[in-house]
């Protein structure tokens, strides 16, 4: 079994300052000057494809990440692979550098943030052909290049491979045309409530619609958990509480980590749609995208203490010895 995860791929880092911004923000003097002296830095490996490959990964699966890089990415891809990730169609550009993410927050959690794409640009550059789709169970194309993810989902119509469109944070700015030209032919639609709302505004579509698009609809509510829906059948399902909330960043790829995982293996929906909730909440539970770990027999008792056991619960453990 095979999933190619497509995403961005890039570095963070994480600044705190220890006061308040709006202190030195005058909006009287019509222009704006101002240094920050921060105490803490964290650097951080981040971007959504790996952020989904690496729960993958913890549950046993070794996914395929695909996406654009820079000269400076041979530590992290080393970290990847270490992880049991294969970046085998990771594309590393010479004259470019990996996407940066920079953000320092301040004692009111106000942030200061700045995004530089970097070889993130160069998606568009990406292909699926040469590849067997005997090879590939699913696809799944994630955030990066919006016209690279356009291309994506493009490609894996003709080349009759099965996807996920996932077009999350790139929802603001993709058109209502592009967001519905990313649907067609879909096998699946991933995406959070609000996210959801922005498509239907977009595309003047309401579910049903959506659904005449693709086969399955996957939404998560943060709190009040997920829901899977096709045209005949809706099942929601329940989160995993979290020992403590520490950090949100990367939640929503971690559930989509166990998703993947889920949909590879054949589990129904309400054990799949458990899965991606448990994995969410590991994440919620650190800080950073991929700084939590666990073992399958970890995860499994966890799971049991949370919603009872599953006949796929054998299954997984199975696999991941």
């Amino acid at each position: 079994m095979s999933v190619i995860v497509t995403g961005s791929i890039a570095t963070d880092y994480i600044m705190k300052y220890p006061g308040r911004f709006l202190e030195h923000i005058l909006p009287e003097a019509g222009k704006l000057s101002v240094s920050f002296l921060v105490e803490e830095k964290q650097m951080s490996r981040g971007g959504i494809g790996p952020n989904i490959a690496y729960t993958m990964a913890l549950l046993g699966e070794r996914p395929r990440l695909m996406g654009t890089v820079g000269q400076d990415f041979a530590e992290y891809r080393a970290w990847l692979e270490l992880q049991g990730i294969d970046t085998a169609l990771v594309i590393a550009y010479p004259d470019e550098f990996t996407a940066t993410f920079t953000v320092i927050t301040d004692l009111e959690q106000n942030q200061i943030a700045g995004f530089h794409a970097g070889a993130m640009s160069r998606g568009r550059e990406l292909t699926y052909r040469g590849l067997d789709p005997r090879d590939v169970d699913y696809v799944i194309i994630s955030p990066h290049d919006p016209e690279g993810m356009l291309r994506n989902c493009a490609e894996c119509r003709d080349l009759g491979l099965r996807f996920i469109f996932d077009p999350s944070q790139q929802l603001a700015r993709l058109s209502g045309e592009q967001v519905l030209a990313g649907m067609q032919g879909a096998y699946a639609l991933t995406v959070n409530d609000y996210e959801l709302e922005l498509i239907k505004s977009k595309t003047g579509l309401d579910e049903a619609g959506i659904l005449a698009c693709v086969k399955l609809l996957v939404v998560t509510r943060g709190p009040d958990g997920s829901t899977f829906m096709s045209r005949d059948r809706r099942v929601d399902a329940p989160i995993a509480p979290a020992a403590h909330i520490v950090d949100p960043t990367g939640v929503g790829d971690a559930f989509r980590g166990g998703l993947l995982t889920g949909l590879v293996r054949g589990y129904s929906w309400e054990t799949t749609a458990r899965i991606g909730a448990l994995a969410a909440t590991y994440c919620l539970e650190q800080i950073g995208t991929m700084n939590h770990r666990y073992t399958v027999p970890e995860f499994v008792a966890r799971y049991r203490q949370y919603f009872g056991d599953a006949p796929e619960l054998d299954d997984l453990l199975k696999i991941a010895d």
